[in-house]
């Protein structure tokens, strides 16, 4: 039977990419559509993209799939044709291929089975999530957008929104996307009469949010077709003005392609322009958060100066003040009260 999971470590596994001559291609894909057996599902299509060296992240639920990927060049037509062998519904899915492209995006395909391929919050089984608005294609979206009558919504995370945008969108402030459908309904509950335009990086969220605000009564919600990524090649082909503004982030090891030279983030550690996200250097960290070149050296890649610290003292030392520490998913957020300003209160006793 084949291994349906990865058994190499994650620093061999990068150490090979980065070893890699052969091109690759970075895209982003989904599709909701009911799957009868996720799992079956899942480990049948596992070993195909496997054997064609696919690399990335893939959810797999009763509602469909979700997907960034990485793919040789050379196997990419045959990728996508295993696609449309795995269900019929893939046939002629949309693929968001990646605006700045290294190749060095993933290094290791895990593909997990979840509850929903995107965590919404919704328990409501009258909401019916394939009312969704209307698709906007580029040239649309930029007409639209002229109209004095138009909201644009960025339905992303707040982090997202910091580096990059599109002009006059508003930022619906959360952390999660299950936080920000209600309160997007009720941030814009008094415009039910204007032309509400919804957009994402790939287009999964508000695909999924636009058919929640119709849902809640609002009538004239569109979104933008294959999100920020499809928009920004199609204007590039079309040689459309581009309505976005600074880089789009990513979930993946770039995190982030630039759009336009506009630098519209600030360093969350001195204050100066910048807009490159990292993650802190320190194993018992790992924050997300803005780094100027200047304060990445001064700092050593950490977050502050325990950070740094604890990151030089010897390998023992460290995992033992790790021990208990709740380290889950932490990004900043400069409007709230954040683990870049006060997590060393937060820390275990044990810290200094």
């Amino acid at each position: 039977m084949p291994v349906l999971h990865n058994r190499i470590s994650n620093e061999e596994l990068k150490r090979r990419l980065y070893e890699e001559t052969t091109p690759r291609t970075t895209v982003s894909f989904y599709k909701y559509f009911t799957i009868a057996d996720p799992q079956a599902f899942r480990d049948s299509l596992y070993t195909k993209l496997f054997d064609l060296q696919v690399f990335g992240r893939i959810y797999i639920a009763h509602e469909g799939i979700n997907a960034q990927v990485s793919v040789p060049a050379t196997h990419y037509e045959t990728m996508v044709a295993t696609l449309y062998a795995a269900a019929p519904e893939l046939n002629q899915i949309r693929m968001n291929i990646a605006v700045e492209d290294d190749g060095k995006s993933f290094w290791v395909l895990k593909m997990k089975v979840r509850d929903k391929i995107v965590a919404d919050g919704i328990d409501d089984p009258l909401f019916d999530p394939s009312q969704t608005g209307v698709y906007l294609k580029a040239h649309e979206f930029n007409a639209l957008a002229e109209d004095e009558n138009t909201v644009i919504v960025d339905m992303r995370n707040h982090y997202e929104y910091e580096v990059g945008h599109f002009e006059n969108a508003i930022e619906i402030p959360s952390d999660t996307f299950r936080d920000q459908l209600p309160m997007a309904v009720n941030m814009l509950e008094g415009q039910k009469d204007k032309n509400i335009i919804m957009y994402c990086t790939g287009g999964i969220r508000c695909e999924k949010a636009s058919a929640y605000l119709r849902y809640k009564g609002f009538q004239k919600v569109f979104h933008v077709e294959g999100g920020i990524i499809e928009y920004t090649r199609k204007a590039k082909e079309q040689n459309l003005p581009i309505k976005f503004i600074g880089k789009n982030f990513v979930f993946d090891d770039r995190l982030g392609e630039r759009i336009t030279p506009d630098i519209i983030a600030h360093c969350h550690q001195c204050g100066t322009p910048c807009d490159t996200h990292t993650n802190c250097s320190n194993d018992g960290c790992h924050l997300l958060f803005i780094q100027c070149p200047q304060c990445a050296a001064s700092f050593e890649g950490c977050c502050s100066e325990y950070c740094k610290e604890e990151k030089n003292l010897p390998e023992e030392q460290q995992r033992q003040n790790r021990a208990g520490r709740e380290n889950g998913i932490k990004i900043f957020n400069k409007s709230k009260e954040h683990p870049l300003r006060k997590h060393r209160s937060e820390w275990p006793s044990h810290q200094p």
